[in-house]
């Protein structure tokens, strides 16, 4: 029997992660804890034998709460950009150092607002468009700022827009204009003459906005706008519109000709690499069961097949520097840390900086399986098992882990949960339901107004699936998941109880009237799309009901574990509340923890730590598996 991997190398802080060249190649910042809580730090670039002088390396952040989790380079090189919010709100504010002086600065001081980065450009290194619902707070207005001085001006007043697209020349010219049917037109306005046009407080009257396209509600979710060619005559876009997986394609603005640049007839593009200056595709990422590969640009075509010799897992490309010498490279396998490398493009060569979480070398990890099985109406559903390594493949007690979302999908690579379910002793089964993202717009339509239905019965016809190949147990399967998934775990709990031993919810709506109702204002110019996939809750409030989990949690006869953060902004403490009290009611066996610091999720190692303890003790009780005192 494999070691008992500690909850605390799984779930813990990483070690470092997610390292960020500077743009003049003579600084690495990455992300790493200070006194447990993750912050920026940033060492120069120099001679050692991994390229980077670790003696050197200093904090520049100064998080003693949730920490930092995402953050970018200025083009200026001398700033570091970051957003933040308070206990799991997503009131996200967006913040900044100077590596000179180190000081810190709020940048988009205002309560409650969401603030987001709409464009940032090496011609405009000083200069960020930002995105801030201050005003309206379903709404997001264009705010221009200074970095050198910090002002932040409003520039564009949006007349509700859902989203704003800026070319090189950090100029709005693009919009996404939502239609009442839940398709939505995608408009666009001429480059001004003038390099540093006047701001034009109102987009809808007086810019010359014309509609470039209209995108049909069917292919909403599979629609992405990549980029702006250099010119700024073309729009690069991801989109589905008159086939079934998503392509990338080249629209002229001046004709709204359409070049197909990539395709592929099984899954939608995940990703395309653009060349930093003329902003010309280079590599097209398709994804799979694993992540596929398609070079455009010949030019990277030796690049990629030495990134590819330097490790098994499927990479990544997070960064280079603005001399497109020096390349960041993560690199994501199923039985290991996530590991990055810099990669010297002129010698063709890669030099390993680190592991996220080396600590898990120490241990025996899973390998990820991709399978596929014929959901009972004939649709192919696929998705990851990961066994306990070293045991025996039969009569498994096993967890049906879901995903959230729903519009996204589980991927192969490092997963805590799957190495986690695995290292217990049980099978993990995660499953790209119907209304998963990746397989074409005609599998995402398949889940409209199927939550607790076929959605849900794919998930029965794989527990189908790995119990008629004598894999799992039958009276072992617990459903477990967050978001969406916990919705699912509620459902199996409620809806399909003889399925399921146990059920773990975490953050998942109880009531679909009661989810709608409260979703974030910044939701809005999205309702539609939301109310296709789900349901209205002005028109269909018997249809949600029927669906909701609330409604028959008194045919709940399984344990339940619910865990809620208290600031969560999409599902409502509520959600988890209503729920409890009808099992408080009823009588039925339940444990609930709620973290008053956390939203949607988890993002406190503490916090985690707390829940996966408990967690493992509830599965232990009702599947048999190990557990670390």
């Amino acid at each position: 029997m494999v070691d008992l991997i500690p909850r605390s190398v799984l779930f813990g802080n990483p070690e470092r992660t997610a390292p960020r060249i500077s743009p003049d190649g003579r600084l690495l910042a990455w992300i790493a804890p200070l006194d447990g809580v993750l912050n920026v730090w940033v060492a120069p670039i120099g001679d050692s034998e991994d390229g980077v002088d670790w003696a050197a390396a200093r904090v520049v952040t100064a998080d003693t709460d949730r920490g930092v989790r995402v953050f970018t380079w200025a083009h200026d090189g001398r700033h570091l950009l970051y957003l933040q919010d308070a206990g799991g709100d997503e009131n996200w504010r967006l913040y900044d150092v100077d590596l000179e002086s180190l000081e810190r600065r709020d940048l988009t001081p205002f309560d409650k607002i969401h603030a987001t980065i709409i464009g940032a450009s090496k011609r405009r290194p000083t200069q960020v468009l930002v995105g801030i619902n201050a005003d309206n707070p379903q709404l997001h207005d264009v705010y221009r700022l200074d970095l050198v001085s910090g002002e932040l001006v409003k520039e564009i007043e949006n007349p509700g827009y859902a989203g704003w697209v800026a070319d090189e020349d950090l100029v709005v010219r693009c919009a996404i204009a939502p239609l009442p049917d839940g398709s939505f037109d995608v408009l666009v306005r001429d480059a001004s003459a003038d390099p540093d046009p006047d701001p034009d407080p109102d987009p809808g009257a007086g810019a010359d906005w014309r509609t470039l396209l209209t995108i049909p509600a069917e292919d909403v979710t599979s629609f992405d706008i990549v980029s702006f060619s250099a010119d700024g005559r073309s729009l690069l876009m991801v989109t589905a519109a008159g086939t079934d997986t998503a392509r990338l394609a080249r629209v002229d603005l001046a004709t709204g000709e359409e070049t197909v640049l990539a395709a592929d007839p099984e899954a939608d593009v995940a990703g395309v690499v653009l060349h930093p200056d003329t902003q010309e595709p280079q590599i097209v990422l398709v994804l799979k069961d694993r992540m596929e590969y398609l070079v455009l640009d010949p030019s990277v075509a030796d690049d990629l097949k030495a990134i590819r010799a330097l490790h098994p897992g499927d990479p990544t490309i997070s960064g280079r520097d603005d001399a497109d010498a020096t390349w960041m490279i993560a690199f994501n396998v199923d039985a290991g840390s996530v590991t990055y490398f810099t990669y010297d493009r002129a010698a063709k060569s890669g030099t390993l900086l680190f592991e996220a979480r080396p600590e898990l070398s120490g241990y025996t990890l899973a390998a990820m399986e991709p399978f596929s099985f014929a959901a009972r109406d004939g649709l192919v559903i696929h998705g990851y098992l990961t066994f306990p390594p070293g045991a025996d493949r039969s009569s498994l007690p096993a967890v049906v882990d879901v995903h959230g979302g729903p519009q996204v999908r589980d991927t192969w690579g490092y997963n805590p949960e799957a190495q986690w379910f695995a290292n217990r002793g049980y099978l993990c089964v995660q499953v790209n339901y119907r209304g998963s993202t990746g397989y074409g717009k005609a599998f995402i339509a398949a889940g409209d107004r199927e939550w607790g239905a076929k959605m849900h019965d794919d998930l029965l016809d794989a527990v189908g699936y790995v119990v008629g190949r004598g894999w799992a147990d039958p009276a072992r399967v617990a459903i477990y998941g967050g978001s969406y998934g916990g919705y699912a775990a509620l459902v199996g709990a409620a809806f399909t109880p003889d399925f399921f031993c146990c059920a773990v919810d975490i953050v998942g709506p109880s009531n679909l009237k009661t989810l709608l109702e409260t979703i974030p204002p910044y939701w809005a110019p999205m309702i539609a799309q939301l109310y296709r996939r789900v349901g209205n809750p002005e028109t269909d409030e018997e249809f949600l009901w029927s669906r909701s989990p609330l409604s028959r949690a008194r045919d709940i006869r399984i344990p339940l574990l619910i865990a809620q953060g208290a600031n969560d902004p999409r599902v409502k403490q509520a959600e988890s509340e209503q729920i409890v009290a009808a099992l408080k009611d009823a009588g039925i066996d339940y444990e609930y923890l709620l973290f008053p610091d956390e939203g949607h999720g988890f993002a406190k190692p503490e916090n985690r730590i707390k829940f996966y303890t408990a967690a493992e003790r509830f599965l232990a009780r009702y599947l048999g598996g190990r557990f670390e005192e």
